[in-house]
């Protein structure tokens, strides 16, 4: 789960972490009453939305003008560049070109900025322990640096049997190029940081841009936060932090029904139990010539009701051209799945091609109820006659 700047560093000023003033407004008049509070010279509003970039990136209505990130200097400036926001589709690489409207608003005081730095934790799966990523090019997508200066990260994996300490934080500080006093505030700021992303089980915790001011203060000036699905009955204040306007439809439906779900672009939908062999299916699918329309485990234990709601979130994609069914019945039954897909299908007037392949308990019970329903649906001996029937069947359809 993904939440939004000012909640990030709402969450991270609570365990210490440095973070500058700022507010919250849903309208203009509320982005200049959060200024005035903040007083002046110089205030920053910044749009909310959850994709990087949004400093570069352009409104679809004004592609020339301003991006979602903007310096300002008088509290009527504040209130315009508001509006000029607000109930706007921000464009940036990482939305994609339709955008994402923006709703809210951070106005934040400015900052006297001497250097940009990054640091970022996550969980390194070839350790299995939390690693701080640190680099010199601040404000740049760490993706980028990786490639084109690799030398300048720098990895540090904390032992979670002693947490981190005095020496992680040096190695970074020294990394960074930070002297004096500032390597003291990088060991509080790390610290702090450290702490946050363990208690709050988070997946990640990035700060791009780490500011040093003029003054030598070292602050998040930027602040991204994402968290484990699995632990957040741990956290409810975290849970409730959760804009499902900045998720796909489609997996908020999904969820509804503890399905996995994950809209891709292709044409062929995918109704499966097991992420391994989604996986499988996916592929299989591309090899014999078609593309995936979507990733969805209905899972191990799932009910008629719940296959029903696969089928249906399936369709709802109106690029599905064809479906593939593909079910080992272990822990789930071959019937239940069958009975489930008869029912969506009438549901929801099945109208493209449908191959079904079931193997395992009750197989045969199964593929009588599916030879009996009435249905055009296609059976399939194996894994790969069900992707070569899936694609012939949706391009001859086409």
């Amino acid at each position: 789960m993904n939440i939004h700047e000012y909640q990030a560093k709402g969450l991270l000023k609570t365990y210490g972490v440095a973070v500058p003033r700022g507010g919250v407004a849903f309208s203009p008049e509320e982005a200049e009453t959060v200024a005035r509070e903040l007083g002046g010279p110089v205030w920053v509003v910044k749009s909310q939305i959850h994709a990087g970039g949004r400093g570069a990136g352009r409104f679809k209505d004004n592609p020339e003008g301003k991006g979602g990130v903007r310096v300002v200097k008088s509290i009527e400036e504040v209130g315009k560049n508001a509006a000029e926001m607000l109930g706007h589709v921000l464009v940036t690489k990482q939305t994609g070109p339709d955008g994402r409207e923006v709703k809210r608003l951070y106005v934040e005081e400015g900052a006297d900025i001497k250097r940009e730095l990054y640091l970022g934790m996550l969980v390194d799966r070839a350790t299995g322990r939390v690693t701080i990523m640190a680099s010199t090019e601040g404000g740049m997508e760490i993706e980028e640096v990786a490639h084109n200066t690799p030398e300048k990260i720098v990895k540090v994996a904390v032992d979670p049997a002693t947490g981190i300490q005095g020496y992680h934080t040096r190695k970074v500080a020294f990394a960074l190029g930070l002297e004096g006093k500032q390597v003291g505030a990088a060991a509080k700021f790390l610290t702090a940081m450290y702490r946050a992303f363990t208690e709050l089980d988070c997946a990640i915790v990035e700060i791009n841009p780490l500011i040093v001011t003029g003054s030598g203060e070292i602050l998040a000036l930027d602040a991204k936060m994402a968290f484990d699905d699995n632990a957040l009955f741990r956290h409810k204040n975290v849970a409730e932090l959760r804009d499902v306007a900045e998720e796909d439809p489609a997996e908020v439906e999904a969820a509804k029904h503890d399905l996995n779900y994950v809209k891709l672009d292709g044409n062929i939908g995918c109704m499966v139990n097991g992420a391994g062999l989604a996986m499988g299916t996916m592929d299989i699918i591309k090899l014999y010539g078609g593309e995936p329309a979507n990733f969805l485990d209905v899972g191990g234990g799932a009910t008629k009701e719940r296959v029903t709601a696969a089928f249906k979130l399936i369709l709802s994609d109106p690029n599905v051209e064809g479906i593939l069914v593909n079910i080992f019945g272990g822990i789930m039954r071959c019937d239940v799945i069958a009975e489930g897909v008869v029912t969506a299908a009438r549901d929801v007037k099945l109208h493209v091609p449908l191959v079904v392949r079931l193997e395992g308990t009750n197989v045969e019970l199964g593929k009588k109820i599916l030879a009996e329903s009435g249905l055009p649906i296609l059976s399939a001996d194996n894994l790969a006659d069900a992707a070569d029937k899936v694609v012939k069947a949706v391009k001859e359809a086409a």
